[in-house]
Order: C-alpha cells, then structure tokens, then sequence
C-alpha cells in the first residue's frame, strides 16, 4: 500500500491564490508589498533560485526589487546595499541569497537587515523570538513543512518528531518550530546528525521523520517505522542522460522504499520545494501589513 503524497505544489498554489488576494487588498489601501532580492556573483544554482521567486512575485503582485552585483563585490557595498533598502518605505522585505562569495561574511550581511524586513527569518532577533515563543519571522523552509502538515490535517501536538540535519536554514529551527506551543508546534523532537551513533534507532521511533542532510537516498526504508509521516527536504542532482537537462532531482529519502511503509511522504521535487517559496511570500504581506500599522 503506497503513502498519501503531501502535494507541495498544488498547497502552494492553493496559499499563492490567497496571498494574491491579500497583495491587491493592499495595494488598494497604497500599500503594495514589495520584495527586495540581493544576488552577488553568478552562482547557477543562486540565479535559479532568484528567477523562480521573481515569477513568484510577479504572479501574487508582489513588487520586485531586483540587485545583482558582481561577484568581486565587496562586503561594504553589500551592507551599504541593505542599509539603503532598510529605508526604502517601498520595500517590506529583504531577501540576500544565499551563499555569499568567500569574501563576504554571510552573517555580517544577515545581521544588518532589519528584523522587520527579514523575510528569510534568519536575523538573531527573529531566531531569538522563535526560541522565546515570540511572534516572528520563521525560515520559510521550516514553516512551509509546518504548513504542508496543517493543510493536510496532520497534528504534530504530542508526536515524536525526529529532524535529521542541524543547519540553521532547516533542522535547528524546525526543531524549535516544532517545541513551541500552539496549531505549529506541541511535539517532543529529536534532532539527529553526522555525529549520531546508530541513527537508524532513532528514525525508526519518529512519528513524523525529517531529512533535511542533503545526501542522496539516506533514508531507506528499513530505517523509517511503518505508519510515519516522511518530510523530504533534500534537493539533490543526479546524473540522467536520459533527462532534458542531464541530470534529475532526488530527495534525501529512497522514496521507493519508503513509500510503502510510510503513512504520507513529500515527493522530490514538488514537495517541500514550493513550499518554501510561498512561504517568503507569506512573509512578505506579513511585513507589508505590519508596516502599514505602523504609518
């Protein structure tokens, strides 16, 4: 028997149409949410990344602001950058892709946004609210799996969620989403990692099962108990002459041995994916109505 699929792309389709309506609600009352993205350099993968989140933008009526700098940019600029868009009334969120070149330290540039702006959840003031159960930006990755299970009736209240990955973008703030209390949170997580002895003794205990390490097909069906709710949060590439572009997209997660054993499962692509995305959206009409109350 195969798991119910957790469609990332057609809930985000779904909370896409809703945030549309909210954008033109706000540009009725001369607040048109705007969204400012910083790429430096020419990563491929970054680019990419940026052209499917201007569609995004484009799509709900999200005004765009785009800034492309060179990669030998340096890290001055890049904060004069922010600083400048920090000001700008037209623009209630600020996105820097992330990674930076070498030069550049990323923290130095996520620490100068502000928290009010930082639609990316990533600003030691909107971590420090998620930790303190305090109103906040919360990383899109995170809070679209939180999401995508609400939308689909899943509760995490009183399950044994185990996280398998630490990075600060995804596992240790999902961790902490999942700890709060209310609709998001109510779970006893475990977080797992390259350090944890025997993991699959503590994947075969989740309830609900994360991987989010970024290794091709970590998680087997032998390591995930019958009945769990399996998140797949890897993107990763593999070679496939076969495919258009030379190469597929696979999760961190043998979907074909899991699937059977597993209750629900997020597919790669169109799982968690789209979610993220329309959670920078979700984000963004966040910081353009609180701004709004604020003038």
């Amino acid at each position: 028997m195969s798991a119910q699929i957790l469609d990332g792309r057609a809930t985000a389709n779904s909370i896409r149409e809703r945030i549309r309506e909210e954008s033109e609600e706000l540009a009725r009352s001369k607040t048109p949410p705007g969204l400012a993205v910083v790429l430096v350099g020419d990563d491929p993968a970054s680019a990419t990344y940026v052209r499917s989140k201007e569609r995004a933008c484009r799509k709900v009526g999200i005004q765009g602001f785009q800034h492309r700098l060179p990669a030998d940019t340096g890290e001055s600029e890049v904060l004069q950058l922010v600083r400048k868009l920090n000001r700008d009334p037209a623009v209630h969120g600020i996105l820097v892709q992330l990674p930076l070149p070498g030069h550049i330290d990323a923290d130095v540039v996520t620490h100068a946004i502000d928290p009010d702006k930082d639609v990316d959840g990533l600003h030691p003031v909107n971590l420090g609210r998620l930790v303190a159960d305090q109103p906040g930006f919360v990383p899109c990755t995170p809070l679209g799996i939180v999401t995508l299970l609400q939308e689909y009736g899943i509760s995490t209240a009183g399950q044994h969620v185990v996280v398998v990955g630490r990075s600060l973008l995804v596992g240790k703030t999902l961790a902490n989403l999942m700890l709060t209390r209310g609709s998001r949170g109510n779970a006893t997580v475990t977080v797992c990692h390259s350090r944890t002895p025997d993991l699959t003794k503590h994947t075969r205990q989740a309830d609900i099962l994360v991987a989010a390490i970024g290794a091709v097909g970590m998680i087997d069906g032998e390591m995930v108990r019958d009945g769990a709710v399996v998140i797949d949060v890897g993107i990763n590439r593999v070679d496939d002459p076969e495919a258009k572009r030379g190469y597929r997209l696979v999760g961190d997660v043998e979907f074909d041995s899991v699937n059977p054993k597993a209750k629900a499962i997020t597919p790669v692509p169109g799982g968690v994916g789209p979610m993220t995305v329309a959670m920078l959206l979700q984000n963004t009409i966040c910081a353009a109505r609180q701004a709004s109350t604020r003038w």
